[in-house]
């Protein structure tokens, strides 16, 4: 950053920092907004558990990322994450084993994800058709499998060995939340994959220009049926620790309009809906500012169905704002 910034006059220097860290710009903006809402908004407290709110949008976000920055989309996580979450419980159920219902969730998860990345990558099909046929197929799947109804962990199992997940934390249940230190540590992981290793920029290059990655001898179909994967992957990691926070999962509606929250993130977080450019840490921000803004909401009691509409225009406001600046020189 600082060679990028090196002879440039003041006027420069923002414009520069506003464009590549307007999320951080936004999460400050808003904990001032929040602070006028709530004397408690700033508070240790507040801060942990907008995180942990967070987390299980922020997880797949980070999923996402990976997809949008290739150029394609993914709209079949929320249906990846109930059909998971309800393998995870079914399997613990039966097991009684916190990990055995962690790995079922996250290969039930990787397996959705890689049938996804089979058909963008080898039978070149639009990732949004392809997502929007297994967004309802996944969920046809998983009310089956509830028939209908929520599917419940024993009561006595979860109590004894899954609820301390998603409850506790360090310093107990009012300390630093568990949820909130596995989101952070997947987000360290997700940055050092995609800034740190080929595979990183491979899906940079991807995004940039798929044809150009190609005769650079970069395995495309390879990447595309990778990033579905590990997009998946990390939605089964989020449905095991839905199912550890709640305790059931409702197979009608768990996972529902995920996909918005998700993209909104995404998109506030900075990362161009068209690929090529975004970054781990934005999504994070954009996950938390998300969470925020309901947050904010609430203390000012706006009525709660009017959330999405505001999601949508964020969502709006975050992909014109990138092509305004993309028409300008920001280097």
């Amino acid at each position: 950053m600082q060679n990028a910034l090196a002879g440039r006059d003041w006027k420069d220097i923002l414009k520069y920092l506003f464009v590549h860290y307007n999320y951080i710009f936004s999460f400050v903006l808003l904990l001032i907004v929040g602070r006028f809402a709530s004397d408690q908004f700033l508070s240790v407290a507040s801060i942990s558990n907008l995180i942990r709110s967070s987390v299980f949008i922020g997880i797949i976000a980070l999923g996402m990322t990976l997809t949008i920055i290739s150029g394609n989309i993914d709209l079949s996580v929320g249906s990846i994450l109930a059909l998971a979450a309800a393998v995870s419980v079914s399997v613990f159920n039966s097991t009684g084993g916190v990990l055995v219902a962690l790995f079922a969730a996250a290969a039930a998860g990787s397996l959705l994800g890689l049938i996804n990345g089979l058909f963008v990558g080898y039978a070149r099909m639009a990732s949004f058709i392809v997502t929007l046929a297994t967004m309802t197929a996944y969920r046809s799947i998983t009310v089956q499998m509830g028939q209908g109804g929520p599917l419940l962990t024993d009561n006595t199992l979860y109590f004894e060995n899954l609820r301390w997940i998603g409850y506790g934390g360090i310093g107990g249940p009012q300390g630093l939340p568990y949820l909130a230190i596995i989101f952070v540590g997947l987000t360290v992981i997700m940055w050092f994959v995609m800034n740190k290793t080929k595979f990183g920029r491979y899906v940079y290059a991807v995004g940039s220009n798929e044809k150009a990655a190609k005769l650079t001898g970069i395995r495309v179909t390879g990447v595309k049926i990778a990033i579905f994967t590990i997009t998946g992957l990390l939605t089964g990691v989020a449905a095991f620790l839905y199912a550890s926070r709640f305790g059931s999962v409702d197979v009608a509606t768990a996972g529902r309009m995920f996909e918005l929250d998700v993209i909104a993130a995404v998109a506030i977080g900075g990362t161009m809906m068209s690929g090529g450019r975004g970054t781990i840490q934005g999504t994070f921000f954009g996950a938390v500012i998300i969470y925020s803004i309901d947050a904010i909401l609430s203390a000012y009691q706006v009525p709660a169905f009017v959330n999405d509409f505001i999601k949508g225009v964020l969502i709006l406001g975050a992909v014109l704002l990138q092509k305004v600046l993309d028409r300008t020189p920001d280097e």
